[in-house]
């Protein structure tokens, strides 16, 4: 046995010492080269395909739009990926050399990958395992791949219409909407270690932010801006079934083999499924099998709730949170079942949850006490027609023979339910929402340094 460890530990830190760093140029590199800082290569597809498990790619500043412009990178290899450098890659400022992942409606390929990165690791028992990568200075912006409508929930002034959930789209594109996430992990994936999320933007998602599904280890989300996505902003979720000794009880003694770390980011705009705001709509989601610690962020504006709590069973999750800034979350700040219904609370009732199953700790949250914090970093005209949308329905029967006979029958009467709202995660100006980053000193996403 202790040969085989020795052998393992071996094994291990001979892929360190292997692990090499890949630079990337899509203004000045050539994918002949052999991507060195002096000669990087030209396309991120490209170094992923090289790329060994614990290898770092390195990307200048630019907008890397997949391959063959399909706006998409599959990842099958745990390796970082850190963005924001300089041309001679002398320099990084993330928010000053902007690596955009910035996919436009005419040219991206629907229905490949479900991420625009999309992590498709090793599915066998004999996948990677002490795995430590990260993901950072990367600005996400669907906002140029999404279809909006041209006119329908346009208030005025504003760049776009609603945002449109295919088949439908607008006349002008070539494409509808892509529905996709930024950042998804399969399901299915055995990696085991630690993944971290820093310093990114995710802007203008047709759907959930950031979707991690994660086999064992600790996924940490720290100094990120998400600002108007659809549906969840962010959501880690644990792989593994849990053991249970009942319906509503995880077997004795199991604990969550998931850490999810959600700290110093800024949550605004989350948006529902769809544009009659009755579901979703989540700044960030808990889920069964995981050990989150939700510290420090900015969470607020979104559709439903700053955080939801609602799926799984709660005794199945330990939670934190602490120190978190909530403000104008339209239905509530959290909502959680406490059987047998779905409580709905606002920050300043957050003491009746101690206590809660699955909630360890509620400690220091606040509301937001100084606005004048956000002046000039929210963009003012999208913040007041959100917070005055206005949301209609009506209902138009066949008055036909159908419903007549439907009628002497008892059956449902059938029509057409016609749905009017303001606007719906219409396209929020990318330059506006990077802005976000250091709104508050301490609070939410800071400045990148």
């Amino acid at each position: 046995m202790k040969k085989i460890v020795i052998s393992a530990m071996a094994a291990m830190a001979a892929a360190v010492l292997q692990a090499k760093n890949i630079y990337v140029s899509i203004e000045s590199g050539k994918n002949k080269n052999d991507g060195t800082r002096e000669a990087p290569l030209k396309n991120l597809w490209k170094a992923l395909e090289v790329a060994e498990t614990g290898d770092a790619i390195h990307l200048a500043g630019g907008t890397y739009p997949g391959k063959m412009k399909q706006g998409w990178f599959l990842m099958e290899k745990p390796v970082s990926i850190i963005g924001g450098y300089s041309s001679d890659f002398s320099e990084r400022a993330p928010l000053k050399f902007r690596t955009l992942f910035q996919a436009r409606n005419d040219s991206y390929v629907r229905g490949n990958g479900q991420g625009v990165l999309h992590m498709e690791f090793d599915k066998t028992p004999n996948a990677p395992k002490g795995v430590d990568f990260a993901i950072d200075g990367i600005i996400f912006d669907e906002g140029f791949a999404n279809s909006y409508h041209a006119t329908k929930g346009r208030p005025e002034g504003f760049e776009t219409g609603m945002w449109l959930e295919g088949p439908a789209k607008n006349l002008e594109d070539k494409q509808v909407s892509p529905n996709r996430y930024m950042i998804y992990s399969a399901t299915a994936g055995r990696v085991e270690g630690n993944l971290a999320i820093r310093n990114c933007a995710f802007v203008n998602g047709g759907n959930i932010a950031v979707n991690v599904n994660w086999f064992s280890g600790k996924v940490t989300i720290e100094n990120c801006v998400f600002c108007n996505n659809r549906m969840v902003g962010a959501s880690v979720a644990c792989s593994k079934a849990v053991p249970m000794d009942g319906p509503s009880r995880p077997r004795a003694g199991w604990a969550p083999e998931v850490e999810w770390e959600f700290a110093n980011n800024t949550v605004l705009f989350t948006w529902s499924r769809l544009n009659d705001l009755a579901d979703m709509g989540f700044g960030i989601r808990g889920n069964t099998g995981v050990k989150a610690s939700i510290h420090d962020n900015v969470i607020g504006l979104n559709v439903l709730t700053g955080f939801d709590n609602t799926k799984g069973v709660p005794s199945t999750k330990e939670t934190k949170i602490d120190g978190n800034v909530f403000f104008l979350n339209r239905e509530s700040d959290i909502q959680m079942t406490v059987s047998p219904s779905i409580a709905k609370v606002r920050v300043d009732d957050f003491e009746d949850l101690e206590g809660t199953d699955g909630i360890e700790s509620i400690e220091d949250n606040e509301s937001l006490a100084s606005p004048e914090a956000f002046s000039g970093r929210i963009n003012a005209q999208y913040l007041n027609a959100f917070l005055s949308m206005k949301y209609s329905e009506s209902t138009k029967l066949d008055e036909g023979a159908a419903n007549g006979l439907r009628g002497v029958l008892g059956l449902p009467l059938q029509g057409t339910v016609t749905t009017t709202c303001d606007m719906f995660a219409n396209r929020y100006p990318l330059e506006d929402a990077l802005k976000l980053f250091g709104a508050m000193d301490g609070k939410g996403a800071q400045v990148i340094r």
